[in-house]
């Protein structure tokens, strides 16, 4: 095609035609750019629901180690020479059972010689009551000055007190032969014989020699540590009425071992200390636990849920759509216009496999479940709605 020569052109047109071909041309580059240009990227895709809202029973969960009701390292009351162990190592004994046998002879020899004093004291003391009551019959007749009257009284009073001692020596000398049998003070396990056969051992004091160790076993207690704002938490729940202390009644605990996938061993409180440890800021406690087959022994280790509050309407949402920020905890909430969210919630315990939110969540929102990696706080998404956790 051969553009017309602008010069054979009236005047007026002879500018306007060139401006007008470029204006064309510019038009048609620019629609065949556009033509070729992509669509702009919808939202990403996600899954949301609302939150689960039920009423749930909560518990609070701890690790907590199992301690024997009763302990006591068995020693003897005197000192001698061991002469028999009885005691069966790691086996359940009874109480008043003999365990060790101290050799006798010393003390039945003391025990010998504390019933002749009773007997020469209990024969000086005949003699005082007869010189005595002899003195009565002077003294009625004016034959006895009353001065000896009661100097033969004195006497008859110190020979009943000589004889009321050589009795309590005689008392202490059969105990102290009798506690040459050493009987378990406890029902209960017994440990290993600290001690062999022909040692001489020592008794009657807090250094004595220790014999054996004896656990009660049955009931055991668990002890568990709550922190500081745990403590206050249920401080305020007993202020509102929905929770009572521990102190006050024996709150349901429940105990799981180290091999267990289930809460197979219940208890209750029985026990909360009196002050917070300055040393850890944690409050301690303890639960008692049924123990018949011996199952739990002290110092096993177990995972304890407490119960932390009474029937109450929660918030329940899953796991997997908590999304941790350093120290905080989040969940992407879809707000207006499907923008997402960052919001920061206060996590509660796992009931049923979903995670309780105790602030920053109302039922009514909803919040990404699946593709939480592709919501990003102040871009919008495209929502598919699911059905509310169960």
């Amino acid at each position: 095609m051969v553009c017309p020569s602008t010069s054979r052109l009236p005047s007026p047109y002879r500018f306007v035609l060139p401006a007008a071909l470029a204006s064309l041309f510019s038009l048609g580059v620019q629609g065949a750019f556009a033509a070729d240009a992509p669509a702009a990227a919808p939202p990403p895709a996600v899954t949301v629901a609302k939150p689960a809202f039920k009423e749930v029973t909560e518990w609070d969960e701890y690790t907590g180690r199992f301690v024997a009701q009763q302990r006591v390292d068995v020693r003897a009351r005197v000192s001698g020479y061991l002469q028999e162990v009885v005691l069966s190592e790691g086996h359940m004994v009874e109480e008043g059972q003999v365990l060790f046998r101290i050799d006798p002879e010393p003390f039945e020899a003391e025990v010998a010689r504390a019933e002749a004093k009773v007997a020469r004291a209990s024969t000086t003391l005949k003699v005082a009551e007869l010189e005595f009551e002899r003195g009565e019959r002077l003294a009625s007749s004016k034959a006895m000055s009353r001065e000896t009257m009661e100097e033969r009284r004195a006497n008859r009073d110190a020979a009943k007190a000589d004889v009321e001692a050589a009795r309590a020596e005689l008392r202490l000398a059969r105990l102290n032969l009798d506690y040459t049998e050493v009987r378990a003070p406890i029902s209960g396990l017994a440990s290993d014989v600290r001690v062999d056969r022909g040692n001489l051992i020592s008794g009657g004091s807090a250094d004595s020699t220790v014999l054996t160790t004896i656990l009660k076993l049955d009931p055991i207690e668990l002890e568990i540590e709550a922190s500081e704002s745990e403590f206050l938490r249920y401080s305020r729940l007993e202020t509102a009425g929905t929770r009572q202390s521990s102190r006050n009644i024996a709150n349901p605990v429940e105990a799981m071992l180290i091999d267990e996938d289930e809460w197979a061993h219940k208890g209750q409180m029985t026990f909360v200390d009196n002050e917070i440890d300055v040393n850890t800021a944690t409050m301690r406690g303890r639960a008692t636990f049924a123990n018949p087959g011996h199952v739990l022994l002290p110092g096993m280790f177990a995972r304890v849920r407490l119960l932390g509050a009474g029937a109450h309407e929660a918030i329940l949402v899953p796991e997997e759509a908590i999304v941790a920020d350093q120290a905080r905890k989040l969940l992407m909430v879809v707000g207006k216009d499907n923008i997402i969210e960052a919001r920061p919630v206060v996590l509660g315990p796992m009931i049923d496999g979903l995670r309780l939110i105790r602030e920053g969540l109302a039922p009514e929102e909803s919040i990404v479940v699946n593709g939480v990696q592709r919501a990003h706080p102040g871009k919008p998404v495209t929502p598919q709605e699911a059905s509310a956790p169960r």
